[in-house]
């Protein structure tokens, strides 16, 4: 018992020697201040339910082609988008992210009917969507927390990592419940529900400025991390040689 507690003193002091680090320590922030912006995804559901009278069968059926929409946004990370410099990537799914997250405003407006979409057609069509391009945003995620990890500590900090990415949502849910608050928008009065939907996707244009945190890195082929930084240097200095 002795030798595991002094064992886990260890490691909490080198977790917290990690967080004390700038290179660790900044992507962090960045981290949090993109996954905290606020969110309506609540308020779509009560609509989605209450309004659009979606039955539970066709619920477990937008869950479905959900998680397969996630492995399809996995597969074109990692064909396409991996070799991307991570504030590349950052800096364009924060900006599709916040015009494709406008489309929910099609369906609270009814305009889906009026192009002849059915509720149920259009709601499954933007979930592929938009599920897919949160798992590309995703995937640099997990691919700059396992890069940042340094030696003798990387499985502790890899989970205390994505547990502040975790906590960051919860709080980006939270915030976003005041905004519904705020706005008057409850599980029976929509009315202000296509302004929640604009103000919380505006949000997620928040962290631009802030993507000087994040260190300017890349992978090749076989998935080795490549500072862009560093080789744009080496490549100027060939120049001038």
């Amino acid at each position: 018992t002795v030798g595991a507690w002094k064992q886990l003193r260890g490691q909490g002091s080198l977790l917290v020697d990690a967080f004390k680090d700038k290179a660790i320590l900044l992507p962090v922030l960045f981290l949090v201040l993109w996954q905290a912006t606020p969110t309506s995804g609540s308020a779509l559901f009560y609509f989605e339910t209450n309004e659009l009278k979606f039955e539970p069968e066709f619920l477990g059926r937008l869950s479905l082609v959900s998680s397969l929409a996630s492995l399809a946004g996995v597969v074109v990370y990692d064909q396409k988008l991996k070799q991307v410099p991570l504030r590349t990537l950052f800096k364009w799914t924060c900006i599709a992210g916040v015009v494709l997250g406008m489309t929910p405003l099609v369906l609270t407006s009814h305009l889906n009917r009026a192009m002849g979409l059915p509720d149920q057609l259009f709601a499954l069509g933007d979930d592929v969507v938009l599920t897919v391009l949160g798992q590309i945003a995703f995937m640099p995620v997990l691919v700059l927390g396992a890069n940042i990890c340094p030696p003798g500590v990387e499985a502790s900090l890899y989970a205390a990592l994505m547990s502040v990415n975790n906590l960051s949502g919860g709080l980006g849910s939270i915030l976003g419940g005041l905004a519904t608050k705020a706005l008057g928008v409850t599980e029976s009065n929509f009315d202000n529900l296509g302004l929640l939907v604009v103000l919380t996707n505006l949000s997620g244009l928040l962290p631009l400025p802030f993507l000087f945190l994040l260190p300017e890195q890349a992978t090749d082929e076989d998935g080795n991390v490549i500072d862009v930084e560093a080789e744009s240097l080496g490549v100027s200095e060939e120049e001038k040689g």
